[in-house]
């Protein structure tokens, strides 16, 4: 039933939030290239969940006839994952630019594709979209993303913080969020009182709608991220801290998702360390990606 799955209320408000962002802000994004982000990442999802449930079957020495080919492609546990797929398409047009259809359905096929490749048992490890990002950014030209592209305006911080907020309190993975944005933002203000700026200068670098849509929807994957919640928080404080060297130490703008992109692997470390269940959907618990 529709609203059961948290991944309901992730779509409600990414779909949200672009439609606000195409039309309040100057975005350098055609209605073409998003068509070419969401084909991408549900073909690229469908295809790969549906070989998945194939191998599954077969593992399982499940008869295999031409109706039962049928039933893998449009079983629920592969129609279910397209969810996920259409949640990835989301993130990347919301904070990946690009003016080349081959860029984005790079970030697309690989963003998806990393779910599949780099897994651990049953569990990946990278954001879908944070490996897109980093993928078009590193093998194309003509990617980038633009970390102040929502500006500085409160009521945008109050909108992501609100949405951001009810679809934590759903999955539960409030705790990753919190500690990554206290850590970051002490640290910012230790660097400000160090250098002596003005408060001005610290309030202006935190008031970033890109910065609250990565706390908020990227960081709190609830399916890639560490499974306790000692290790979410130890694992958000590295992000943190990593993500301010990289921008105030190396000026490296895309800071917070190349952070991500390192720190990701480190989560099979914590799980073996601190065991706790893993995540499940609500609505396909087992196999939903």
């Amino acid at each position: 039933m529709f609203l059961e799955d948290a991944r309901d209320y992730q779509l409600i408000f990414l779909i949200s939030f672009l439609f606000l962002g195409l039309n309040t802000r100057d975005w350098t994004l055609n209605f073409s290239i998003i068509c070419i982000a969401i084909a991408t990442c549900l073909i690229t999802q469908w295809c790969l969940s549906s070989w998945q449930e194939y191998r599954t079957r077969v593992q399982a020495s499940y008869p295999l006839t031409i109706n039962c080919y049928y039933a893998i492609i449009f079983s629920p546990t592969v129609v279910s994952s397209l969810r996920s797929g259409l949640i990835t398409a989301l993130g990347l047009c919301l904070l990946l630019r690009t003016n080349n259809y081959s860029t984005m359905m790079l970030a697309g096929l690989t963003a998806i594709a990393s779910k599949f490749l780099f897994r651990r048992g049953n569990k990946h490890f990278y954001n879908p979209a944070n490996f897109g990002i980093i993928t078009a950014l590193t093998f194309t030209n003509d990617a980038w993303v633009s970390p102040g592209q929502w500006g500085t305006d409160w009521w945008y911080l109050l909108l992501f913080a609100g949405a951001g907020g009810l679809v934590l309190k759903r999955v539960g993975r409030w705790d990753t969020s919190v500690t990554f944005l206290l850590t970051y933002t002490s640290l910012e203000a230790m660097r400000n009182w160090w250098l002596g700026w003005s408060w001005d200068v610290w309030w202006h670098q935190l008031s970033s709608g890109s910065l609250l849509l990565f706390a908020l929807f990227m960081l709190t994957d609830p399916r890639s991220i560490p499974n306790a919640q000692a290790s979410r928080i130890l694992w958000s404080v590295m992000i943190a801290i990593v993500s301010v060297i990289l921008k105030d130490w190396f000026y490296l703008s895309t800071a917070i998702f190349w952070a991500l992109f390192w720190l990701a692997p480190l989560t099979i470390l914590l799980d073996e360390i601190w065991s706790a269940p893993r995540f499940v959907w609500k609505s396909k618990p087992e196999l939903s990606m």
